[in-house]
């Protein structure tokens, strides 16, 4: 018996020293790929270093269009040397193995475009010879041949590394995960998608290593930046990424499933296939910063960056900053599409300084006896008008400004930009009222353009006047986003422009909040209030700014042969980033999140533009959904729609999920949950607050599960305890984050504690979706923590998560 044991741990030892063998050999085999794909990367560097010093010797030339030439040529030998020197942890990271196609026609990639294979590809025993092998990578590269080295991963040749399956494999024989580190290979992993044939390469059989990559993938630990997920889309993420990008490409998807990443992805994909169209710009709209810079290092990893602005919902203005949280019912006042009422009559109601309502008020009373000692109220400039015209004057008193006032708000156009209109009729007002008036109508009957000249010279020496400047100024300002809202702030003018509109404890509410944005201390649904009164009130006319002196100019004699020298391209490529306001593409990730008036303020930045709409109804924090819809499809406008849901969870473990699904059933009743595709044996912990002190269970609990895993563990709490949570947890070091309900969005950690299911489910209307949200952020352990609040069990499990 002993000597069977022994045998078969003999033979054990051989089976798996051939298998380490083979897999070295595959290692190595990869290693000598990669080595030349760095060699000829090397070179294309070489190449970029010579054309930027070529392009700056043709700048010494002196010449207009040596200077021009030079312009783009450094601009994009510079964008190519920084893509080649960029050298990421899996450059190369993919590889298939393909059976002869059906024709042998040959993309611009240098590879084969048939995607079926050829009748004759598999022989009648079952074999067969790989044909054509391809590397996929962040990049594509080609050898002195023009041969590929690598696959651009946005290439059609690509595809089927991420499309082909065991049902439906096309070419494909073998798809290999290749794991590497700066320049060297550390592992393969790989996928047989066609088990039934014995493929041969190079007269060798094929061999299989690993078991499987996506599922290493799904095991790595996260750190707190997001990961691209290039080596391991998926086929129903790739259908996604490279869906045709006219009109509205609209993903639904629940937790896990990798809707952000399939839209960071989408964007690099929609540069590649069309740089040209997209030059305008892509714009990414993400919730909350916390996702912003999760994500912002996605896209150079992908090779594109530049023309791809990821933007938080509420940065979207230039020179504002959502700093500040409302609360929910704050929120559902701000976000209404009802404040756009309200707004269109402050954009208007404005113009009426508070002083000039207080004078209407004291004429008011002018009539009435005034008591000892109190002196007539003097009216407030904006409230007449005097001036002097050709040694007369003449008055405009304020029931005659009120009325001109009238005629000019009588349309749509922007305030800011009525205020010719509104000096036209004040002179017409004036003239009118002059004994000039008189004289020109008699000249005129004989002689028409001496009466335009008599008019032309009294609207000179009017306009010329301090007192009628003055009063224009005062009368009519340019009225700024900032300045409206502030003027929102006072409760009494509110009140007035909100009637029919918000109720008075709606006005208080709201008027209290945006003292504090009056201050400066904006919250996100402050923004796209702000985004809307920047639209009502228009910008004015700016002077052109003096393009700025070069002393490359003067020394080249270029400032005399051409003292107006047009942009170049590449200035104008930066001036008009820093300008944009709207974009070629926009993808909104968490669209279900979007207010009606954050929708519209989405909306102006793509009004001719493809769209990418990511969401999850399900995990909306929005109180009303079909309000949000109405205002996403006026949004959209009437582009056509293309629907696209993701079914799988890659984030949770299913005992996760299981639990998360619970809470969807309370929430949005028959919503069916992404199936998880794996499960770790590990179930959720429950843990109840001990001796009353939240504080110490909470930090107890991050730092067990900071023990049990290698990446990062997220703290949620209820909105109203982010500042306290990171308080607990601050000296537990940088793997631990708190972060409030409401930020958890799109994020996700190796390991998560809830605290209070109760609190969080009681912020909102919409707090169960919000729990439900908490519950699906950890890809490894899960820790929930209740308080009285929750009414925990024997086994400390709270009744919202009970079966």
């Amino acid at each position: 018996m002993a000597a069977q044991d022994a045998a078969v741990d003999t033979a054990s030892g051989t089976a798996e020293s051939t298998v380490d063998s083979v897999r070295e050999r595959e290692i190595a085999g990869e290693q000598v790929h990669l080595d030349q794909v760095y060699r000829r990367l090397e070179e294309k560097i070489h190449e970029a270093e010579f054309l930027m010093n070529d392009a700056a010797k043709r700048g010494q030339v002196g010449t207009p269009g040596a200077l021009a030439e030079r312009d783009a040529q450094v601009f994009r030998a510079g964008v190519h040397l920084n893509r080649l020197n960029n050298e990421f942890e899996d450059f190369l990271f993919g590889r298939i193995d393909l059976l002869l196609g059906q024709d042998g026609k040959k993309g611009p990639d240098g590879a084969y475009t048939s995607i079926d294979p050829a009748e004759d590809a598999v022989r009648p025993d079952g074999t067969a010879d790989i044909a054509e092998t391809l590397h996929i990578g962040r990049i594509g590269v080609l050898d002195s041949d023009y041969s590929p080295l690598v696959i651009d991963w946005r290439a059609p040749a690509a595809a089927p590394f991420y499309r082909s399956t065991p049902v439906d494999p096309g070419r494909v024989v073998r798809r290999r995960v290749i794991r590497s580190k700066g320049r060297k290979v550390l592992g393969v992993e790989d996928d047989l998608m066609r088990p039934e044939l014995r493929a041969t390469l190079n007269g060798a059989e094929l061999p299989v290593i690993g078991d499987g990559a996506l599922m290493a993938a799904l095991g790595q630990a996260r750190s707190h930046t997001m990961r691209d997920i290039v080596a391991s889309i998926q086929a129903e993420q790739d259908m996604v990424i490279r869906a045709p990008a006219a009109s509205v490409t609209y993903v639904e998807g629940g937790p896990g499933t990798g809707k952000t990443a399939v839209a960071l992805h989408r964007a690099a994909y929609l540069l590649y296939q069309d740089r040209r169209r997209y030059s305008g710009g892509i714009l990414i709209v993400s919730p909350t910063p916390l996702l912003v810079s999760y994500t912002e290092g996605v896209l150079p990893s992908l090779g594109e960056e530049g023309q791809v602005a990821i933007r938080a919902v509420g940065n979207l203005v230039d020179g504002a900053e959502a700093t500040e949280y409302d609360d929910p019912a704050i929120a559902r006042i701000k976000g209404s599409s009802r404040m756009l009422h309200v707004l269109r009559r402050a954009a208007r109601g404005a113009l009426e300084g508070p002083g000039e309502q207080q004078s209407r008020r004291s004429r008011r009373r002018g009539g009435e006896q005034l008591a000892l000692g109190e002196q007539a109220p003097q009216p407030h400039p904006a409230q007449r008008l005097r001036v002097v015209a050709f040694g007369a004057r003449i008055e405009l008193e304020g029931e005659e400004l009120r009325r001109i006032r009238q005629t000019v708000l009588g349309g749509t156009a922007p305030v800011n930009l009525l205020r010719p209109r509104a000096r036209r009729l004040l002179l017409d007002a004036l003239w009118s009222k002059s004994a000039a008036a008189g004289r020109a109508g008699d000249v005129s009957r004989g002689d028409p353009e001496l009466a335009a000249e008599l008019r032309s010279s009294f609207d000179d020496d009017i306009t010329s006047e301090d007192a009628f400047i003055a009063f224009l100024d005062a009368w009519w300002p340019e009225l700024t986003p900032r300045g409206v809202l502030a003027a929102m702030a006072d409760e009494k003018r509110l009140g007035r422009w909100a009637r029919r509109v918000l109720n008075q404890g709606e006005v208080r509410r709201l008027a209290r909040s945006l003292a504090r944005a009056a201050d400066g201390a904006f919250s996100v649904h402050d923004v796209a209030l702000l985004d809307e009164l920047e639209t009502l009130l228009g910008a004015p006319a700016r002077p052109k700014r003096k393009r700025e002196y070069d002393p490359l100019d003067a020394l080249t004699g270029l400032e005399e042969l051409m003292p107006h020298r047009e942009e170049t391209q590449r200035e104008r490529a930066e001036r008009l980033a820093l300008e944009r306001t709207e974009y070629a593409h926009v993808i909104v990730d968490e669209a279900q999140d979007l207010t009606p008036m954050q929708w519209r303020m989405v909306g102006r930045r793509g009004r001719t533009a493809t769209w990418t709409v990511v969401g999850d109804p399900a995990q909306s924090s929005w109180s009303d959904p079909d309000e949000a819809a109405e205002a996403r499809d006026e949004a959209l406008g009437s582009r056509p729609r293309r629907r696209f849901e993701l079914t799988v969870n890659y984030r949770n473990p299913a005992e996760i999920a299981e639990l998360a699904a619970r809470v969807l059933a309370l929430a949005m009743p028959g919503m069916k949950s992404p199936a998880a595709v794996r499960s770790t044996g590990v179930e959720p912990r429950f843990a109840v607050v001990r001796d009353g002190d939240l504080a110490r269970t909470v930090r107890e609990e991050a730092a067990r599960l900071l023990d049990r895993v290698d990446g990062t563990v997220g703290v949620v709490v209820a909105m109203r305890r982010r500042e306290q949570a990171a308080r607990w947890l601050a000296e537990l070091g940088d793997r631990v984050v708190a972060l409030g309900s409401l930020e958890a969005k799109g994020l996700e950690y190796d390991a998560t504690v809830v605290v209070s299911p109760a609190e969080i489910a009681d912020e909102s209307p919409a707090g169960l979706r919000v729990l439900y949200v908490a519950l699906t952020r950890a890809t490894q352990q899960l820790t929930v923590v209740s308080g009285d609040r929750d009414e925990p069990d024997a086994a400390g499990v709270p009744d919202l998560l009970r079966e």
